[in-house]
Order: structure tokens, then sequence, then C-alpha cells
């Protein structure tokens, strides 16, 4: 089983819910949106290349388009064995935060 940074885990649960249209721009604005976290595009390629080399991602380069002035767009999608990872993640954390919210006095507010 791969361990995920929760960065690494916050990449690939935003390319999930982008669906189909992950690629710079958006990931990093829909994580800003979420989170109020600021990436830089120069980082996030170096996590996304992780990520890739990991077999977690795949990625495929877009015919360019007329309104970018003809640059292509890197897409990312999640593989299987990111999905599987992403699901142990998820079973692990379960596990771990099984009565801690009491202890936190945080019950409902998660």
């Amino acid at each position: 089983m791969k361990i995920l940074t929760r960065s690494d885990e916050m990449l690939m649960l935003t390319i999930l819910r982008l669906r189909g249209n992950a690629y710079g721009v958006t990931i990093i604005r829909d994580i800003y949106e979420r989170t109020g976290k600021e990436l830089k595009l120069g980082g996030l390629w170096v996590s996304m290349d992780n990520l890739y080399k990991k077999g977690l991602i795949d990625k495929h380069l877009a015919d360019p388009t007329p309104e970018r002035g003809g640059k292509r767009k890197m897409y990312y999608t999640i593989t299987q064995e990111g999905r599987e990872t992403l699901v142990n993640v998820r079973k692990i954390q379960d596990v771990l935060w099984q009565g801690i919210s009491e202890k936190l006095d945080l019950e409902g507010e998660y």
C-alpha cells in the first residue's frame, strides 16, 4: 500500500472532483476555493510528476486551443491504483478518527 502526504491526497481528490477538466489552473483554483491554500504552478508540477511516477495519476496533453494562443494543456486523471490508494487512505483515516470527535468535543462538527 502506498502512503500519501496530505498534499498528495488533496491533489488526487481535486483531480477526481474535476472529472476530465483537471489541469493546472483548475486544480489550483479548486483547492484555493475549498481550502484557502494557494499553490504555485511550479510546485504543482513537481507534485504531479511525483504522483505520475508513483502510478497514481495519468496525464495527457490536449490539442491546442485558439483562445490560449496555441498552447496545450496537460490534463490529469486518477489511475485505478490511485483510486485504490485513496480508498485505503480513507479507511485508515476512519479507523484513526474513531472515538476522537468526543475527545475533541467536535461531535457533529466535521
